[in-house]
């Protein structure tokens, strides 16, 4: 049924036929990955998460052309390789299907919203420079040490984004229990950021006890799902425990 549901959407984007299509096929995907733990097979690897949110104000008007306003998604405990993220959020903006031969899926804006684990900050100071190592304590306050004393102190520092410009501005300097507040005019310290792939960048950082924040956009994603690869993978959702494989669905 939803086959031929997609087909008729496919085929003719203006109708209530549409409208029912578009409306099964989000409501199968949501029932289908809402609460499970998943792992997910792409180009550039596995990714293993759980998802705990995949919604979106359906109208029935916008449906029948094929536009499904905004659709957020989320997830948490998300790992790759070595990698982890505690949480991720992606508000899809605009989502919308073009009727082409195959279908394309388009979202212009993607909005992420990332919780990384505290140590990224060091990570991300040891693309710039050995001399320092950085934490994020359970009171959300950023602390850079050097990296051969680290006992001797830290220094307490708020975080700004200059394009791909990381700065961290020192606040307090604490040397052997004793604080001291700095002045306004401290210089803050630069930390460039690799280039991130996909025309992604990075608008904001924030820290909270334990993490690292990070907002980002992404102009334009867009992705094509032919009838047999939507096909494919509903059947693959249905089989739990059964990774989704996604290489080269794309390309489809």
């Amino acid at each position: 049924m939803l086959a031929s549901l997609w087909s008729t959407a496919a085929v003719a984007p203006v109708n209530t036929g549409a409208a029912a299509a578009y409306r099964t096929l989000f409501v199968t995907l949501r029932r289908l990955v809402v609460g499970r733990e998943l792992t997910v097979r792409l180009d550039e690897g596995d990714i293993t998460l759980t998802v705990t949110e995949f919604d979106s104000r359906l109208d029935v008007r916008n449906l029948s052309v094929g536009q499904l306003n905004d659709v957020r998604l989320a997830a948490r405990d998300i790992r790759w390789e070595t990698n982890t993220l505690d949480q991720a959020t992606a508000v899809l903006r605009n989502v919308h299907f073009r009727p082409t031969a195959p279908p394309v899926l388009v979202a212009a804006p993607v909005e992420l919203f990332l919780e990384l684990p505290a140590d990224t900050l060091d990570e991300v100071l040891r693309l710039a420079t050995s001399r320092l190592t950085g934490e994020i304590g359970h009171d959300g306050i950023a602390r850079l040490r050097l990296a051969r004393r680290p006992a001797l102190g830290h220094l307490e520092v708020d975080a700004q984004l200059d394009g791909s410009t990381l700065w961290l501005k020192p606040t307090v300097l604490e040397v052997r229990r004793t604080r001291m507040r700095l002045p306004q005019r401290t210089p803050a310290y630069p930390v460039h950021l690799p280039e991130l792939p996909h025309g992604l960048h990075l608008t904001d950082i924030d820290f909270a006890p334990g993490l690292l924040r990070l907002t980002g956009t992404l102009p334009e994603w867009r992705i094509t799902v032919p009838r047999s690869r939507l096909e494919d993978v509903i059947a693959q959702l249905s089989v739990v425990g059964r990774p989704l494989n996604l290489t080269r669905f794309a390309r489809g």
